[in-house]
């Protein structure tokens, strides 16, 4: 669910990169005869050769502590130096020359089949666990020593997933996700509030990161953290300085259903301890290489737990978000054979009706492609009614993968336990929230009591769980 909306991101990369070379520059040279000329940025092939040397050396078992640390080190100062192309070369050699020994797994795996007893199937099954271990990830798992090593590895991983449909390339990206998913464990988490107070380049961090709702300057990052706001993030040990996933909080009274009164930078503070509802408003994940590694769930746990604990007249928590698959999805259905309005609703259309218009589809789709027909009052009220119920549909009844909604921000929060409550009629008119839902949004609302058994329906059955009046306007009622 996260992507940057570069408001400062080039800058916090770039000083990153410009430090990280520097420390490890120092590390490589803490030991005699480590640091070297660098390849050249392409990385031709008789410096991969060079490289392949590098990768070994850092696999020898009998180095120091320090020596093994500066080898790393060595190595990812290379990789740093090299272009796209160079970059790629470095990966693929990685996949190709330090994957499984093939042989050496059947072979492993012979013995183990042939062994008699209970001691020589244990020690068949130490030395096959030993043969599937491919030493790439041995050279990896070095990393983790070094000064923002992790978010190094956080970063390559970003890369591979890009190269996903190379078969070597996918092999190593799987690696490192294990890896990983290991040390992202839930249980090294640590839960922080964000606030005006906390460090610059952290607030930096989180203008690149944001990915719901661009944040449009300091102004308006400043209103996202006031004294009715909360922001909460989770943070890695091994990464701290980098949130990995943060949420932005409204505590208010009643369900919000407009984003724009959220974000109103001139609206007055309100006074959070009289708020009796907290609207998670934005989600972002902030670092692409633990896609597939979870923790958006615990997080808004975490916070539920601590936002109560602070603010005890807190009772419904709920989120106001967007629905970023449902315009695609209604061009793509109508498309494939149109019947999704119903007669009354057609009707209604007819009167706006262009030549080209070939359905009552057509004339909805050409309607809500026409620059600022939010703002037309007719146009508004005759397309508000067919987009509400598809809207519902869409939610409740439409599935990607068996047993998964569609949408993906709605799978996430069924996953989670909560329940489509509400449909929000242009809750958010800007040009992303129009392009993706036709500005409707929706809330999520996580009832505390009813978490569990949501959860189960959803995962054990791909049940939807909704309010009734989403459910009846679903079926078309």
């Amino acid at each position: 669910m996260s992507e940057r909306n570069g408001n400062g991101g080039v800058g916090v990369l770039d000083r990153t990169l410009g430090n990280l070379r520097r420390a490890w520059r120092e590390i490589a040279g803490s030991a005699r005869g480590v640091l070297r000329a660098l390849p050249r940025p392409d990385l031709p092939e008789d410096d991969a050769a060079h490289l392949r040397q590098q990768m070994l050396s850092c696999l020898d078992g009998q180095a120091s502590e320090v020596t093994a640390r500066a080898r790393a080190a060595e190595l990812g100062r290379t990789y740093l130096n090299l272009n796209p192309a160079g970059r790629l070369r470095f990966l693929r050699l990685l996949a190709d020359e330090f994957d499984t020994d093939h042989d050496a797994v059947a072979a492993a795996a012979g013995v183990l089949g042939a062994a008699q007893t209970p001691e020589d199937r244990a020690a068949a099954e130490r030395k096959l666990r030993a043969a599937l271990a491919p030493p790439r990830v041995t050279l990896l798992r070095q990393f983790n020593a070094l000064p923002e090593g992790v978010k190094f590895l956080v970063d390559r991983r970003e890369e591979l997933v890009a190269e996903r449909k190379d078969p070597a390339l996918a092999g190593l990206a799987e690696d490192l996700r294990e890896l990983l998913a290991n040390w992202f464990d839930i249980g090294f988490l640590e839960l922080k509030r964000i606030t005006w107070d906390s460090p610059a380049a952290l607030l930096e961090k989180l203008m690149a990161y944001e990915a719901v709702h661009e944040i449009r300057g300091w102004t308006d990052l400043k209103n996202r953290v006031e004294a009715d706001r909360r922001c909460f993030a989770f943070f890695h040990p091994r990464m701290p300085d980098e949130p990995l996933i943060f949420v932005e909080v409204a505590l208010v009274n009643g369900i919000a259903g407009d984003v724009r009164a959220l974000l109103d930078e001139d609206a007055p503070v309100s006074d959070a301890d009289t708020a009796d509802t907290a609207i998670f408003y934005s989600i972002s994940n902030c670092q692409k290489g633990l896609v597939g590694i979870s923790f958006g769930d615990f997080l808004i746990k975490r916070v539920v737990d601590a936002l109560t604990s602070e603010l005890p007249r807190l009772k419904t928590f709920a989120t106001l978000s967007p629905i970023p698959g449902f315009r695609a999805w209604l061009s793509k259905a109508a498309a494939e054979g149109g019947g999704l309005l119903v007669p009354a609703e057609a009707k209604l259309l007819a009167p706006f009706a262009a030549a080209s218009a070939a359905t009552p589809e057509d004339t909805l789709l050409h309607l809500i492609e026409t620059g600022g027909w939010q703002r037309e009052a007719n146009v508004a009220a005759v397309v508000r009614a067919p987009l509400l119920r598809l809207c519902a549909h869409y939610l409740v009844n439409e599935k990607g993968r068996p047993g998964r909604a569609l949408d993906p921000v709605a799978h996430f929060h069924l996953l989670n336990g909560a329940r489509i409550e509400q449909l929000n009629w242009l809750g958010d008119t800007s040009d992303r929230g129009l392009k993706q839902s036709a500005g409707i949004m929706v809330n999520y609302r996580y009832r505390l009591a009813d978490i569990e058994a949501n959860h189960e329906a959803y995962r054990g059955e791909g049940r939807v769980v909704a309010a009734s009046a989403v459910q009846n306007l679903a079926k078309g009622g």
